[in-house]
């Protein structure tokens, strides 16, 4: 089957989606249906803004929703209605980042089921942050092709590839896009050999499994008390959402501060940009002349 022929449709919304999508753009697969998340108010204007994935797919006249559920309880049509975009059947489901729980019935819809791209080594750091926590907790990180099943990021894997990256620990936007591309990469290149049969699954060693957590905003809190390599972690793990911050004391304020660059010299933390409350972004050096 030639790549341009395959029907499946493609469950994403934001920037690691994005990626994937254009890797599989790239290799001539096209998705039939794109399946992403609502419009959403963002800014301080709280301006409706559409996920990336919805103007990927209107610039490339793909046919999208974005339904609010999938789950049958609360969206008993959705199912027929998914299939309504391929009368003759989906050859496969696609998944990367989502973000919403995607029930068995529609996991079943395509011939060979669906697949997921996870940021990750699997079974290390299933959940919601896999880049962060890998920028926050590991040395290394990579891409998995998964199989999903019921169960979180626990279904078997096709394939899985380390990714080397040179200055560790990355900023986290630098190190999403590295695991997009690559993600999109390897996903291109086993999907006409899943189609055919040929790739074996791997169930995963679920013992081994490690599990990170959804990111809040107060995560982001620097504590000069800790070591500067966890504070460095923390600075560019967090550096699109939460942001790493800290509070300083000037005159009779308490101003928040974004910490947007750092890195470490003879075991210090080294502040290079921020962003003082209320201001724009300058380097560390102007912002502490602005307090004397």
């Amino acid at each position: 089957m030639e790549n341009k022929n395959v029907k499946f449709a493609f469950f994403g919304t934001d920037d690691f989606s994005l990626l994937v999508l254009n890797e599989l753009k790239n290799k001539n697969f096209l998705p039939t249906l794109v399946v992403t998340a609502p419009d959403k108010p963002k800014g301080r204007k709280l301006v409706l803004t559409p996920p990336e994935v919805k103007i990927w797919a209107e610039e490339n006249g793909v046919k999208f929703i974005q339904p609010k559920s999938l789950r049958q309880e609360k969206n008993p049509e959705m199912e027929k209605e998914i299939k309504s975009y391929a009368p003759d059947g989906f050859d496969l489901f696609v998944v990367a980042s989502y973000g919403k729980i995607i029930p068995q019935n529609i996991l079943d819809i395509p011939r060979r089921q669906t697949l997921n791209v996870h940021p990750s080594l699997l079974p290390k750091l299933r959940g919601p942050s896999p880049i962060e926590s890998a920028i926050l907790f590991e040395n290394e990180t990579g891409v998995t092709i998964m199989r999903l099943d019921a169960e979180m990021d626990h279904g078997p894997i096709l394939a899985r590839k380390k990714i080397a990256v040179a200055d560790w620990p990355p900023y986290a936007d630098d190190l999403e896009k590295i695991l997009g591309v690559e993600g999109g990469v390897l996903l291109a290149e086993i999907i006409p050999d899943w189609l055919a049969g040929k790739i074996s699954e791997t169930e995963q060693d679920h013992s081994r499994a490690t599990v990170c957590k959804k990111i809040e905003k107060i995560d982001g809190e620097i504590n000069f008390s800790d070591s500067a390599e966890t504070n460095l972690r923390k600075i560019r793990a967090y550096r699109v959402w939460p942001t790493a911050y800290f509070f300083q004391k000037h005159k009779d304020k308490i101003l928040r501060v974004i910490v947007k660059t750092a890195h470490t010299e003879n075991g210090a933390l080294v502040l290079d940009r921020v962003v003082p409350e209320g201001k724009k972004e300058m380097s560390y050096a102007d912002f502490q002349k602005g307090l004397r």
